[in-house]
């Protein structure tokens, strides 16, 4: 009845399953979880089930074979994706109400008939990115969707979503993986036994840094954090922090991952000194080290949280990252 390349969340897929077939499924869904837990591909799979040639999301027949293309294409007959795009990442107003990605946007698509025995499905990825005047343009059809129509937002920053889009979607909270299905996929992606810890201990029950250089990049930004805690010069310690404005990736989106990396830092120091054991356990010495100062966790925090309610603005990565790296000391 499911894609057997699909790991984890079985309890939550039938109960999707069930409430589809019984029509009791809400037409506008709020998938919220840890970012690369696989939210993307379980709604997918509600769609996919309904091209399946045996109608089972077998993962193997043609119709299940246009679901693992890459890249995904963006409109299936009976799925419609959205993403950010551009520099910015974000999902602009005319993919919503013109014709950027499919004629009439995602408002006339969902409108129109749905193919035999199947629902529309329209996917809205990383939905926190909507711009402002899109998100508004949403209300009307998240509140009242179409008759076969199910609207799924995905997000891992609820918080970040107008609380207008949120109040008119079910949100469907997904947990995080078990250390054991997440290595599962990494072996399968080319993973050995002695990456076996730094890479759980990062992941954090995620699939985030299946790719080599993500995970190089993230492990660089926890030394760098390490070595500004203990004392090191921001301009020497500091680079795998900032941002690559070459990148294809906005410079806000770069600046979120350092800034989550140096809460989970900050959150095992005072585990430590609360005699737990810290998730980040390869990087335990230099934990132990700044758990044993009389560094104050509190100001760092403060203004990580900060950073990250005002990433929507672009702020300039380097005084960011500067202020606080002054208040780790």
């Amino acid at each position: 009845m499911f894609d057997e390349r699909l790991i984890g969340h079985h309890a939550l897929r039938e109960k999707l399953l069930t409430r589809l077939q019984a029509g009791k499924l809400a037409g506008s869904l709020l998938f919220a979880g840890l970012d690369g837990i696989g939210k993307r591909r379980i709604a997918l799979e509600l769609a996919q089930r309904e091209l399946c040639f045996k109608r089972s999301a077998c993962g193997a027949c043609g119709g299940c074979q246009a679901f693992w293309t890459d890249p995904l294409p963006t409109e299936l007959p009976n799925l419609l994706r959205i993403a950010p795009e551009g520099k910015a990442g974000i999902i602009k107003v005319g993919a919503i109400r013109d014709s950027d990605l499919v004629e009439g946007g995602v408002i006339g698509w969902a409108a129109m008939a749905p193919p035999p025995r199947c629902h529309r499905w329209i996917l809205i990825e990383d939905a926190h990115r909507l711009h402002g005047a899109a998100a508004n343009m949403l209300l009307k059809t998240l509140e009242e969707p179409p008759p076969g129509t199910h609207l799924i937002l995905i997000t891992h920053r609820p918080d970040a979503m107008l609380q207008t889009i949120r109040s008119r979607c079910e949100r469907i909270a997904f947990a995080p993986l078990s250390g054991a299905e997440t290595w599962a996929v990494a072996l399968a992606q080319g993973w050995v036994e002695s990456d076996r810890e730094a890479w759980t201990a990062l992941s954090a029950g995620s699939l985030r840094y299946l790719d080599r250089d993500a995970f190089n990049r993230a492990c660089a930004q926890v030394e760098a954090w390490l070595g500004l805690a203990g004392g090191a010069p921001f301009r020497e310690a500091a680079g795998p922090l900032i941002p690559d404005r070459n990148a294809d990736q906005a410079l806000s989106e770069q600046l979120r991952q350092p800034l989550e990396l140096l809460l989970i830092l900050l959150n095992d120091v005072g585990r430590l000194r609360a005699g737990g054991v810290p998730f980040m356990g390869p990087w335990g010495a230099g934990l132990g080290r700044l758990a044993s100062s009389s560094a104050n966790l509190k100001a760092p925090q403060d203004l990580v949280h900060q950073a990250l309610r005002h990433l929507t603005r672009n702020p300039a990565p380097e005084p960011v990252l500067r202020a606080i790296a002054m208040s780790l000391r």
